[in-house]
């Protein structure tokens, strides 16, 4: 007797039932369904950083592309010398810390932000010594410069950034 009930509990734990199968996939997709949705989130927020990365470093160009306008238009003043000159060296300050990052976290990126540093320090260099030889300007009519300083290099240097940007995203 005791056999038989042995012989019985052991042909039922033999048996797979379909709640049982049930029981077991349910929590694999699940889990699976968790991991994917992570993995993806995790994907995203390393690209909107890259992105965000991408930005800050083109702003830093872009600012420092500016810069002789802001000396052209800078008040009389020898602190307003001392803040531009100092507003000048924060940029290339920042544009190497962005180079030197793009070098670390997208080096594919790196190179073609070198160039576009180099392009922008070359034309923007000439303007702003330019600029510093112009008076500075006293009336509001005077702060419409009328004509726009040349760009050329650095624009396509910037468009090849940008594309070298994108593919890396």
């Amino acid at each position: 007797m005791v056999q038989d009930r042995f012989l019985s509990t052991t042909a039922q734990a033999g048996s797979w039932s379909w709640v049982q199968t049930t029981a077991l996939i349910v929590p694999v997709i699940a889990l699976l369904g968790v991991y994917v949705t992570y993995t993806l989130n995790q994907r995203a927020a390393r690209r909107e950083r890259r992105a965000k990365t991408f930005a800050e470093a083109l702003t830093a160009v872009e600012e420092y592309l500016e810069m002789p306008y802001r000396i052209r238009r800078r008040p009389d003043s020898p602190d307003a010398r001392r803040e531009l000159t100092d507003q000048a060296s924060s940029l290339l300050a920042r544009m190497a810390f962005h180079h030197a990052w793009l070098q670390i976290e997208a080096s594919a990126v790196a190179e073609p932000y070198a160039a576009l540093v180099s392009a922008a320090r070359s034309e923007a260099g000439m303007h702003m010594s330019e600029a510093w030889t112009q008076p500075p300007i006293q009336s509001d009519d005077g702060m419409n410069l009328g004509q726009a300083y040349a760009r050329d290099r650095s624009a396509a240097a910037r468009a090849v950034c940008i594309e070298a940007m994108k593919a890396n995203l």
